[in-house]
Parts: structure tokens; sequence; C-alpha cells
């Protein structure tokens, strides 16, 4: 049977056109795309091979109100750094790739003053779950009120609260506190800070893996050299001016994620500075913007992609009732590249 004298709404094909194709009634075609029992395999592929020849996708809100289900998981994210983004994204999709399960992406300016409205939002997206990454990952109302609503979720790299929900995590104070000893092992004593978003718990474990490191080998954390940034470009550059302009200043800078140390590598190029002749600078993540700026950057890497895979892992086994193993630990790596380097005399 070829395809024509098709009538198609719209100029789109029907779900009676893929029936008129394979020779079956319209319910039957229902029956297979909603993944009912009691339908041969022969039928279920000429159904199947019906809707690729004409291009049918069936309505996904449609099945979703016979089913009850829609297929669709949210990522809820904060984070400003593109790079970071973008690895959440893709390690999700890769998730789902040849799966029924389709993302929708959920960016929040700020989750700490929108998270008494986020959930009800979710609600209304009609989500089966969601993916939360830092910092909605951490915030108990936000928790809660998933909990309340029935809507499964996962979690990426929480600080706090590991029993709430299936989670994937890092150890943010031992990686800041083996990046820190990086630079106090090439000598630097005179190291300033960075620091991100204080509404990230992540900041915070940040900030705690530095002084662990610093308290170690015996160095005092001047109060004036520690700056508040925002995990953008921006934040780091400004802070990065306000550092250098110092005297004496640092002769090493700590930022707690790679656009940051970006932002600051680029102050200490409006000084004058060579990096690392007269600054060294590091980050955290080893996002790409780390592998493109120059010099290349010193950062910890946190398997992003890895984690965002294994967090909708998670949610899948959720939804399908499967049991959930968790929580998932994830290793980060010190990557030691061209911007880190021992102390030099200052003029």
């Amino acid at each position: 049977m070829g395809c024509a004298g098709m009538t198609m709404t719209n100029g789109r094909p029907t779900m009676a056109d893929v029936g008129r194709l394979a020779g079956v009634s319209i319910k039957t075609v229902s029956r297979v795309f909603n993944d009912e029992p009691h339908v041969s395999d022969s039928i279920r592929c000429r159904v199947m091979d019906a809707a690729r020849r004409l291009d049918y996708h069936p309505n996904v809100m449609a099945q979703a109100l016979v089913r009850r289900r829609s297929h669709l998981i949210g990522l809820v994210y904060e984070n400003p750094s593109p790079s970071y983004v973008v690895e959440l994204q893709r390690g999700v999709l890769d998730r789902l790739k040849d799966e029924r399960y389709r993302l929708v992406v959920i960016p929040i300016r700020s989750v700490e003053h929108n998270a008494s409205e986020l959930v009800g939002m979710l609600r209304s997206a009609a989500l089966d779950g969601v993916v939360l990454a830092p910092p909605a990952a951490d915030h108990p109302l936000i928790l809660d009120q998933l909990s309340r609503a029935g809507i499964s979720c996962a979690r990426i790299a929480p600080t706090r609260l590991f029993d709430a929900a299936p989670s994937v995590i890092i150890d943010d104070q031992v990686a800041a506190t083996d990046i820190a000893n990086h630079l106090l092992s090439l000598g630097h004593r005179e190291i300033a800070i960075i620091k991100g978003d204080p509404t990230h718990p992540a900041s915070d474990a940040r900030m705690a893996g530095y002084t662990r490191a610093f308290a170690a080998a015996g160095v005092t954390i001047r109060p004036d050299w520690i700056e508040a940034g925002q995990f953008t470009f921006d934040s780091g550059l400004e802070a990065g001016r306000r550092l250098l302009r110092h005297a004496p200043r640092p002769t090493a800078i700590l930022a707690q994620n790679d656009d940051m140390a970006t932002g600051a590598l680029m102050a200490a190029r409006e000084f004058g500075l060579r990096v690392p002749g007269d600054v060294s600078i590091a980050g955290f993540d080893d996002s790409e913007i780390s592998r493109i700026a120059w010099p290349p950057l010193t950062t910890v890497r946190q398997p992003v992609f890895d984690m965002a895979v294994d967090a909708a892992d998670m949610l899948i086994a959720q939804l399908e009732r499967r049991a959930v193993d968790g929580p998932r630990d994830h290793r980060h790596q010190l990557i030691v590249r061209a911007s880190t380097a021992p102390p030099s005399a200052l003029p």
C-alpha cells in the first residue's frame, strides 16, 4: 500500500493516516503508541513502519492524558556558567537517548528567591520527574514540596540531606583541599580567594577545603584577600581587579570556578602581570573555558557530564519502579596546567 490518497490535517499525517497505511484501526494505532499489551509484534512493526514512512509523531500531551504520564523530565539549574550548563544538559540527554522520556530545561535566575514557586511550576508543566542541579539540589523547601507533590527527583552534587532523595555526589571539600595544596606545594603563601555565590552550598564546602589545607600548612588566610563572586566571568574580573590592587599583592589566586578564574586572569592582563610569572591562578570544574583560556587553567575536574548521566538514570529507575542504588559517588581530579607555577620575587 502506498501513501497516495492519504488525507492529512494541515499537511501533517494523522493517526488515521497511519492506520490506513498499516491496514489497522485507529484504536490499534493508539494501543501501539501507548505501549498497551495484547498487540502482536507483527502489528506493532507495521504501525511503526507506517509512522516512519509518513513521518508521523504522536502528540505527547494527548498521550499524557491517556496514560496520566507525560514522559517529560525536567532539569532545574541556576549556575550561570555556560560550560557547566551544557555539560549538565548533554549528560541528561545522553541517558535519555533511545528512551521515551524527553527533556524540559528549566533555568532559574535565583533558586533562593523562587523556591516557593518552583514546584508549582513543575506541576503545571506536568513533569513526571526532575533532575535538580545545585543549589536546588540542596534546598529543603523544594525537596519537601516535591515529596508532597509526588514528583520524583534525583539530585546532582548535594552537600547535605543525603537521605532526602537519590543523589549523585562529589566531595567539594576534598577537591578544594587538593587544589589549595597544589598552590601550597609550589611555595605560595600569599594566596587570595574568590568565592562563589553564597546561596550555593558548594561555595561554603570549597571554602572549608581551602581553610583545611591552609591550616595544615600553617598559613593564615587574610580576610582582606577573600573576595565575593557569583560564579560568573564578570564577578571574577571585578574581584581580580580588587585583589591585584593590593600592595603587596597576592602571589596566587584560588577561584571557586573556572569562569571567575578566567575573569581574574583577564584582570591580571589589565595590570600588565604575567600568569603564572607574576601571579598564579587556579579554578574549579575543568569546564571548556579552562581549556581555551591562555594560559590554560589549573583546575579541579568534576565529571559533570557523568554525574548528569547518573542522575537521569536514577530518576528513570524511580519512574519505572526499579530499585535505586545510591548515593553514587564520583571522583574529582586535579588538572595541572600552565596557569600555576612557583612564586617569583615580587617587585
